[in-house]
């Protein structure tokens, strides 16, 4: 399925009918990332929808860095509820699909009711913009065509790594240059990978990379808004590397969000938590959504 969103299009997946449910996927997936909770939203009476995010898979893929920013993805995500025909929509994102998530639903509260996020929480603004050192990964990841060049020259290889190292909560993985040792793909990897290799082959890094490179006009951009005060939920894996760095937040998000209904850490899962462990995940989204 394609919508029409301000600058181009997205290419979306869709199952049952009812309230509306919308996925938006991490760095670096797609809507293919959603597809044991498509079914199991859709059999519980939701109709769900797991977008490729701008920059991935079949949808567009614009060419500078700042129409990644959070403004974008919101608008992107506003633009998909009016061509469903919409009013409001519960959202769940994964790893930078939770940030985007979260900003919709700061930005839009009236179209954005509850917010799932999983493996990477809410975190407050700063007083200054987030900064990074050259030697973690997000800092190398600043600068325009070095992060890309790296990828591109063995995307199949660099895809399966990744998957495999934040699976195993590999030490190291992050830093920069990546620790990511060579690996058979996880268990929970799709059929498909080759044709998902295929896609990042066509479209190439940069758009996904872009992502990271906007911190600084996120920050600006977010400014006006408070924290989502709509229902929220966090999921996280137990291996998920990404609590060395987050592990405060993480403690802190019925501090931060006020009409938070819980936290839960998935035992022995890595990042992927929605591929790695869906039976689980999928309770949890259920529950949640139940509650609303």
């Amino acid at each position: 399925m394609k919508i029409d969103v301000p600058g181009g299009h997205l290419h979306a997946l869709s199952d049952g009918d009812g309230p509306l449910v919308l996925l938006v996927h991490g760095f670096p997936e797609g809507a293919w990332a959603w597809r044991h909770q498509l079914p199991a939203l859709a059999a519980a009476g939701y109709r769900a929808v797991a977008i490729d995010v701008r920059g991935y898979g079949d949808s567009f893929v614009p060419g500078s860095v700042e129409a990644y920013r959070l403004l974008a993805h919101v608008a992107d995500n506003v633009a998909v509820l009016r061509a469903l025909g919409a009013g409001t929509a519960a959202i769940v994102g994964d790893d930078w699909g939770s940030a985007i998530a979260t900003a919709s639903a700061q930005i839009r509260p009236d179209l954005f009711t509850a917010v799932a996020l999983l493996g990477v929480p809410y975190t407050p603004r700063g007083d200054a913009p987030p900064a990074f050192p050259p030697d973690f990964y997000v800092g190398h990841f600043q600068t325009p065509d070095v992060a890309e060049a790296e990828i591109e020259a063995d995307v199949r290889g660099w895809l399966r790594r990744f998957y495999a190292a934040l699976t195993a909560g590999t030490p190291g993985w992050f830093a920069a240059p990546m620790h990511l040792p060579d690996a058979r793909l996880p268990a929970w990897a799709p059929e498909d990978f080759d044709a998902i290799a295929a896609g990042f082959e066509r479209n190439g890094f940069a758009g996904p990379l872009n992502r990271y490179r906007n911190f600084t006009r996120d920050w600006e951009d977010l400014a006006a808004f408070d924290p989502p005060r709509q229902p929220t939920v966090f999921i996280t894996g137990e291996r998920d590397s990404t609590r060395l760095w987050l592990g405060e937040a993480i403690e802190r998000q019925a501090e931060w969000l006020p009409a938070h209904t819980g936290t839960h850490v998935i035992p022995d899962c890595g990042h992927w938590v929605h591929q790695e462990r869906p039976e689980q995940v999928n309770a949890l989204l259920l529950e949640f959504l139940a509650r609303l």
